[in-house]
């Protein structure tokens, strides 16, 4: 493997676009931990004048700025390398100047809603410029019954560096600790079982590999069972602390709030995808039929049922085949796309310490930033239109928006994304000629269904559940936790599907779950973007209009009310029926290949 230095310029992301060096870091990190003691100067001040209401704002937001500016570009730093101390230490430094800058303007959100409405009301229209903090204002009183005074409000804030601890333990545990038993393959070759070639493991033609590194994976989750029960559970007690401290009704209702996302819209999801799990059961009946098993198992679920040359997709010919799936979008998203390609946006191929996966990121104020390990194959292909969704979305909402407005709700994250991955998969089957080929792609798409739509379903099940059951008093221990996501694995993949016991510890590698009421959202997302995509590919005008504006609304708007701009309505169920829709309709087709 390649050395980061070994890797051509031209195929980096270009970092100085944030910040043009290392010293540069330094010197801003410097400049805004002095600055943070401006807070004072309006703590227990911003009733005295709209003037002073507007400054401290607008402080604040420049502030925020900096702070996500040393945060972002410490962040990718790190990651181009992960062996490099100083960028962990870039990272972690500004981290802990957020958290500091919590604490120091605490006071601003109480204080407003401490405000009499008329005063308020008088401040907003003899000073023009607090127009620019309307939606904040919106957002404030939302909240005006979960908020607490000044002082409880900095003690919470103070609080959050610590009750993280069960994060950040896990984290060192899963990325750092975890070691898993090598495996033999075919060839009697040793394999080593890590995060990164677990799936590519798991989709071998081989049923002993695959077999084997199921089992390697998770006889280590089970060997330390009850310390990530203890770590898990701690978690969910955090999430309800703070969720009592700000008087909501339940840890799901806290962290939904956050995104003025209403329960309902939890509860239409798993309702339909419940109604909808035969159409699972079918799938699984399927790939038992043409895998020819005697009996399907857990680790049977990856690998396609349908074998693809493995043919290397050069990331030049990737780039162009992008750009012909996305052409319904109009001439200037891709000349936007093609900006991304030309002017090192993406980082583009593994090196030596860099981190897996893939993201898109960035900075307001300048172009986003796309992590990539471009491997040449499909699935490269998709990642690359789906982090371009990301990034071309927050183009556009930063191009359009101020910055207080600008940064999207984690709720309407997936729908470009998944959006672009729609289109391009369409795009695929419709210039496709070949059976096997068209097969292939079919099973793709149908397997992205499976484990965004109702994977991620049941893990917000999963997560709702262990949620209410802790909050009514119970102790989350491993004995439960495995017994409650073997139920759900059992009612999920259904009868012809053997559930085995390796599965009941899968919970316990789950990150997402550390970050509470998450998982739901890649599920209304992809289910958005199913409708989305539809309706744009049937050419209707309207619908296209209305993604654009979505794309461009940042947080200009609850996001229930932006995806509404694109005719989808996720406050029903119905997207995620017509999604569902689609799923069948791809399984037929499958079946009569």
């Amino acid at each position: 493997m390649k050395k980061r230095d070994e890797i051509p310029v031209c195929d980096t992301w270009n970092l100085a676009d944030i910040l043009p060096s290392d010293e540069a870091w330094e010197a801003l990190f410097l400049e805004t931990e002095r600055e943070l003691a401006g807070y004072e100067e309006f703590e227990g001040h911003l009733a005295e004048s709209g003037e002073m209401l507007f400054r401290c704002l607008k402080f604040d937001e420049e502030i925020s700025l900096k702070i996500e500016r040393l945060f972002v570009y410490g962040r990718e730093k790190s990651d181009e390398d992960t062996a490099k101390a100083k960028y962990q230490d870039f990272y972690a430094r500004a981290q802990a100047l957020s958290y500091k800058a919590a604490g120091l303007s605490s006071f601003i959100v109480p204080e407003i809603l401490a405000m009499d409405e008329q005063a308020l009301g008088r401040f907003r229209s003899t000073v023009k410029e607090l127009d620019r903090y309307s939606r904040t204002f919106e957002i404030i009183m939302k909240k005006k019954a979960h908020t607490l005074s000044a002082g409880m409000e900095e003690l919470l804030a103070k609080s959050m560096e610590a009750t993280q601890s069960s994060s950040d333990i896990f984290n060192m545990f899963n990325n750092a600790d975890a070691k898993f038993p090598s495996i033999t393959d075919s060839e009697g070759k040793e394999i080593p079982v890590t995060h990164g070639t677990y799936i590519p493991l798991m989709e071998n033609r081989d049923r002993r590999v695959r077999k084997a590194a199921f089992q390697s994976m998770y006889s280590v989750y089970g060997q330390f069972a009850n310390t990530l029960a203890a770590t898990f559970a701690a978690n969910v007690k955090q999430a309800s602390f703070y969720a009592k401290a700000r008087n909501y009704g339940s840890s799901r209702a806290y962290y939904l709030s956050e995104n003025e996302i209403p329960e309902s819209v939890y509860d239409n999801l798993t309702e339909a995808i419940q109604e909808g799990l035969p159409l699972l059961h079918e799938y699984v009946s399927v790939r038992k039929k043409v895998l020819g098993l005697d009996e399907i198992h857990m680790y049977d679920l990856y690998t396609p049922m349908v074998e693809h040359d493995d043919r290397k997709i050069p990331y030049e010919e990737a780039k162009e085949t992008v750009k012909k799936g996305l052409a319904p979008l109009g001439d200037k998203y891709l000349a936007l796309l093609q900006e991304g390609f030309d002017h090192r946006w993406i980082d583009v191929y593994e090196n030596e310490g860099k981190r897996s996966g893939a993201y898109s990121w960035g900075v307001y104020g300048t172009h986003p930033y796309v992590l990539l390990n471009y491997s040449g194959t499909l699935d490269s292909v998709f990642t690359l239109a789906h982090e371009m969704g990301h990034s071309l979305h927050s183009w556009f909402s930063d191009q359009a928006l101020p910055y207080v407005d600008a940064g999207y709700k984690i709720f309407v994250a997936e729908v470009a994304s998944t959006c672009n991955e729609a289109l391009l998969n369409r795009y695929l089957l419709a210039v496709t000629e070949d059976k096997k080929e068209r097969a292939y792609l079919l099973n793709h798409f149908m397997e992205s269904f499976r484990g965004t739509v109702f994977r991620q379903t049941m893990f917000a099940e999963f997560e709702a559940e262990t949620h209410r059951r802790s909050e009514a008093g119970e102790p989350l221990t491993a004995e439960l936790l495995c017994r409650l996501y073997h139920e759900l694995n059992e009612k999920y993949f259904g009868p012809e599907m053997v559930v085995d016991r390796e599965i009941d510890y899968e919970w316990a590698r789950i990150p997402h779950f550390y970050t509470p009421f998450y998982v739901y959202q890649y599920a209304t997302g992809f289910s958005a973007a199913m409708a989305i995509s539809s309706r744009i590919l049937a050419g209707d005008e309207q619908a296209l209009e209305g993604y654009f504006k979505f794309l461009s609304g940042g947080n200009s708007m609850p996001p229930i009310e932006l995806l509404k701009l694109c005719g989808v309505d996720m406050s029903t169920g119905q997207p995620v029926k017509e999604a569902l829709a689609v799923f069948k309709e791809l399984l037929e087709e499958f079946k009569s290949l």
